[in-house]
Formats: structure tokens, C-alpha cells, sequence
């Protein structure tokens, strides 16, 4: 754009809502869109004050909409305009009408705002947790590397053995009920058991 710089931009009031007009073309507008945004392309004050006319109120009520917030939307409706003047040149006419172009731009950058607000509201939260106590963490630490290691010493016993303690200690069932479900002898079960336990003790290096 030659002629004109972004000082001279033309300042407005807060955009209130208005119609949006339909985006499918724009001869529903009343004054071409496209067209403007050409002249707008090539520095034309004026053209970019009409653009702004038709499309400030449109673009802070999309904005709105998302946000649902009157001061962050009149701030993000404002830099979709500034947007639009200085990527005017961007706008191809076969690509769609004005208005659609607009309206994509004004839901961008409201969805960005969502987000940079949302991430934000995240680190102050995990900034303001506190932290985790060293005598719980060491706790923890510990309780795992124990499942471990009884996982790496339940996996060296017979299936026998290994079924009957996982269902006595882990399940909650008596030896009767482990004998049964497993269809093995009351008394075979007690002394697999009884061996199991005494080899998970070794390896666990219980004493």
C-alpha cells in the first residue's frame, strides 16, 4: 500500500452488533466489498473506511459470539480490521465473497484468542498448585518399584502357584474357593501355596 501508513488509519467507536450480511456473494451488501478491498489494497482511506462501516459491526458480533466477552471481543473485532488492511491484497474474489473472507478471519482469530486465554489460565493454575510433598513422592516411588518387583517374582513360579496367590491375596478368595476354581485338591493347593510363598519370599529377598 503506498500513500497511506497505519497512523492514519481511521479511528472508530466500539463496533456494535449488526446484521451479517450473507456470505454466499456480495451483491447484498450495499456497496461492493470486493472492489473496496481492492481500492483498500492500494491505500485508499476512504475505501477502507467504508469496509469498516459495513463489516465492524458483523465481525465484533461473530467475535462476541465466541468469546462472550464485550472488552476481549472489541479488542480482537479491532485487530481483524487492522488485519484486513493490511492483507487486502490477500483477498481473491473467485475464492469466495468479502464478507466470508472477513468472517474466516474474525472466527481466527477469536478461536486464537480462546486458546492463548485457556493456556494461560493453565499455567497459572499449575504455577498456584503446590508441590507434591518429598516424603509422599519418595512413598510412591517406592510402592512401584515393590508392584515391580512382585510382578518380575510372581512371573517365576508355577502357574499353579501363581494363580492361587493372585486369587488368595489379590482376589480375596479362601483356599477352598481357590481349589475350586482352579480344579485342583484342597491339600494341593495349601502345599503349592505354601512353596509359592516361599519362593516369592526369596526373591523378594523377605526375611
Amino acid at each position: 500500500m503506498t500513500g497511506v501508513t497505519m497512523s492514519e488509519r481511521p479511528r472508530r467507536k466500539r463496533p456494535g452488533p449488526r446484521g451479517v450480511p450473507d456470505p454466499a456473494d456480495d451483491t447484498g451488501d450495499p456497496t461492493d466489498l470486493a472492489g473496496l478491498l481492492g481500492s483498500v489494497a492500494r491505500g485508499d482511506q476512504e475505501a477502507f473506511e467504508e469496509v469498516y462501516a459495513q463489516l465492524s459491526g458483523p465481525v465484533y458480533g461473530l467475535v462476541l459470539r465466541i468469546l462472550r466477552d464485550a472488552a476481549q471481543a472489541e479488542e480482537v473485532a479491532q485487530e481483524v480490521l487492522v488485519e484486513l488492511w493490511r492483507t487486502a491484497s490477500r483477498y481473491e474474489r473467485s475464492r469466495g465473497s468479502a464478507t466470508s473472507w472477513a468472517m474466516t478471519l474474525a472466527h481466527r482469530r477469536a478461536v486464537d484468542r480462546v486458546r492463548t486465554v485457556q493456556a494461560g489460565k493453565e499455567r497459572e493454575e499449575r504455577a498456584a498448585a503446590p508441590e507434591p510433598d518429598y516424603d509422599q513422592v519418595s512413598e510412591q516411588a517406592e510402592i512401584r518399584l515393590e508392584h515391580q518387583q512382585v510382578r518380575r517374582c510372581l512371573a517365576g513360579l508355577t502357574d499353579v502357584q501363581r494363580e492361587s496367590i493372585t486369587l488368595a491375596y489379590y482376589g480375596g478368595y479362601s483356599y477352598r474357593e481357590v481349589a475350586e476354581l482352579l480344579g485342583v485338591g484342597l491339600a494341593a493347593i495349601k502345599t503349592r501355596m505354601r512353596d509359592g510363598l516361599i519362593r516369592l519370599r526369596d526373591c523378594m529377598g523377605v526375611r
